[in-house]
């Protein structure tokens, strides 16, 4: 993997029995007690699978063992690896679909939404959007509003995850250009200039969203699925 290119897997958490063991196995004791705190069976399967798929893809990275790689998080709970800080990840998951990013010496985010229908939009809209992008929002034809919500909410999650501060940090203080989706207009003072960020929507199939928010512009970005 060279350092100029980001890697993007995706596909579906089966939750079968022989993933789950296997993946198990090979995470930490707190990634291990934090999976026990899930109740309900699917979520506590779909827990410990993505994490062992993200450890199998670290590991493949650095060429390590699995279970060796040790994952810390730092203050607002952004994850991070302890012995390579340089190697840069992040993990999102939607009901039964994974996405993981990797990529070297910059931050990172991704996204990923089914693009459910919404009974509420316009309130989520007023709370979560600025003014430029409400406006664009608002003057969309009624059958495209639902997909234009979703374009602008994975780019900013996917934002605010690379930033490692989260959605305490203000969804509508990091403003995507309407006109230019691929740029921001503003983003919060402690996250640097808006031009140092960097929005790439990853395209995997219709009524599926996802972006990738990077502070560094990648020459590749490669996508791939899961092997079962």
């Amino acid at each position: 993997m060279r350092t100029e290119t980001v890697e993007i897997w995706h596909g579906k958490i089966t939750a079968e029995d022989a993933h789950y063991q296997a993946c198990w196995r090979i995470l930490d004791e707190a990634e291990q007690t934090l999976a026990h705190k899930f109740k309900n069976e699917l979520l506590h399967k779909r827990y410990v699978e993505s994490h062992g798929r993200l450890r199998n893809l670290l590991a493949k990275t650095l060429n390590q063992s699995p279970e060796k790689i040790r994952i810390r998080k730092a203050e607002h709970g952004k994850p991070y690896l302890a012995d390579h800080p340089e190697l840069a990840f992040n993990l999102s998951h939607t009901e039964d679909r994974l996405m993981i990013a990797v990529g070297w010496n910059c931050r990172l985010g991704v996204d990923i939404e089914i693009g459910k229908q919404r009974i509420n939009l316009s309130g989520l809209v007023d709370k979560c959007f600025a003014e430029e992008e409400a406006l664009y929002w608002n003057q969309q034809p009624e059958v495209q509003k639902n997909q234009a919500f979703y374009r602008f909410w994975t780019r900013k999650e996917a934002f605010v995850k690379a930033t490692g501060h989260g959605i305490s940090l203000g969804l509508n203080h990091c403003v995507i250009n309407p006109e230019n989706p691929a740029e921001f207009l503003r983003v919060p003072d402690n996250c640097g200039q808006s031009s140092e960020w960097h929005v790439q929507d990853i395209d995997l199939g219709e009524g599926i969203f996802s972006a990738l928010v990077a502070d560094k512009k990648f020459s590749l970005i490669r996508l791939m699925d899961f092997v079962e």
